[in-house]
């Protein structure tokens, strides 16, 4: 028997069509069997075109899909349509207000982040790794939605599956990176190393940057390995690819 995609909601963003995915009811196999979605995780590339069709489907039926070539940075764009996968900008947040565009953000780790405005009728969503987040990726997807006609303050988010910090080892060079502001993030590892809270990180950024709600839904990539994708895992396993999950967030037609 298929098993079932699943699709996690946020009561953030309840009457909004959104959904953070896993890597449960899709059909790749091997080491990235589930409902893999990564255009470069070596998978086939019919499977991944399937994947891709039921998780919309799952979201919200007969919308397009819409993706960026994520790169770890602060861009954000606005969304009028699709584009190819090859003319992909680069990027690592959207925004739109066009009913039938479904944002989708990719991750393996990484925290996804959904918003919505759901009086003005925009929707952004944002691919927030510890770079992207750091570098302003969460404020430049508000920006892009404020610049579509939403209010900072009317603005709901969700952050989805990521890596949670007990799973989260990093080491001195990258707490450097961090100011002494942000000390609330760390907690003391083994010698010369810390344990981040990606999560908490990017929470803290949305409520900084002034939106009305913030939802996190505590949900850690790392272990949970018959559910979630991981980047980390699957390198700590010595395993040659990883898959990628997918956070959507759109508007009815």
């Amino acid at each position: 028997m298929t098993e079932a995609v699943e699709v996690i909601r946020s009561d953030a963003l309840a009457g909004i069509a959104h959904g953070f995915l896993g890597r449960r009811g899709g059909v790749s196999r091997g080491i990235v069997s589930g409902l893999n979605v990564g255009l470069g995780a070596g998978d086939d590339a019919q499977a991944v075109t399937e994947n891709r069709r039921r998780v919309v489907a799952a979201v919200l039926p007969g919308a397009q899909l819409a993706t960026v070539y994520q790169v770890h940075s602060a861009d954000a764009v606005t969304v009028v349509r699709p584009w190819p996968d090859a003319d992909r900008p680069r990027a690592d947040a959207m925004a739109s207000d066009r009913p039938g565009v479904l944002l989708g953000i990719v991750t393996a780790d990484c925290a996804p982040v959904l918003l919505a405005d759901v009086e003005a009728g925009v929707v952004g969503a944002a691919h927030a790794g510890w770079r992207g987040a750091h570098g302003g990726v969460i404020e430049s997807a508000i920006g892009e939605m404020i610049g579509l006609g939403a209010v900072r303050g009317r603005i709901v988010a969700a952050i989805g599956p990521a890596i949670a910090q007990p799973s989260y080892e990093v080491d001195e060079a990258f707490r450097a990176t961090f100011t002494g502001a942000d000390e609330a993030f760390f907690a003391p590892g083994k010698t010369g190393h810390w344990q981040f809270d990606l999560e908490g990180y990017a929470a803290a950024r949305l409520a900084r940057a002034g939106v009305g709600r913030v939802d996190r839904l505590g949900l850690d990539t790392y272990p949970d390995s018959a559910r979630f994708y991981s980047y980390r895992r699957a390198t700590h396993r010595g395993e040659p690819s990883y898959g990628r999950q997918i956070s959507l967030i759109g508007l009815p037609l």
